[in-house]
């Protein structure tokens, strides 16, 4: 019998929370990496380069994106697909991950707009969303799912 905890899904299998919210972060990083290579919902196109500050693509606008930026959505996106299969991976995905998008938050804050350090691109509207989701990537990883010595032996 699944735990309460736990979400059914067809085939019998269940998802614990931990589960979901990487599934739910890895299909939502997955998606953001496609629609930086749609023109519309990628402002200003035209001027997508392949790294660096110069790229003067917008996703929605709003975020400095350029093709390894989303090549690197697709894959964290993938990752968290793939990750979501258990619940230690789970969790290993989403604290790793909010702890590698602390480290871009603050590289965006190091690096001015214009160096040439600023590979990925950042802009400030990136900064602020690296915060985010490294304040709320790690606290989805300490949600219930993950197995520990004590549930092991229950």
């Amino acid at each position: 019998m699944a735990s309460s905890a736990a979400h059914n899904t067809p085939g019998g299998s269940s998802r614990t929370p931990v589960q979901l919210a990487a599934l739910v972060v890895g299909v939502v990083f997955l998606l953001v990496g496609i629609l930086g290579f749609i023109p519309g919902i990628t402002t200003n196109y035209g001027a997508l380069q392949f790294a660096g500050h110069e790229s003067e693509a917008f996703l929605l606008g709003v975020f400095q994106v350029s093709i390894l930026h989303n090549i690197v959505h697709l894959l964290f996106g993938a990752a968290g697909i793939a990750m979501a299969k258990t619940g230690p991976s789970a969790s290993k995905y989403l604290i790793v991950g909010g702890i590698i998008y602390a480290v871009l938050w603050i590289y965006g804050l190091i690096v001015a707009p214009e160096s040439g350090a600023n590979f990925v691109p950042l802009n400030t509207a990136d900064n602020w969303l690296h915060l985010v989701l490294f304040i709320g990537m790690v606290a989805m990883g300490f949600l219930p799912g993950r197995k520990t010595a004590a549930t092991a032996r229950a």
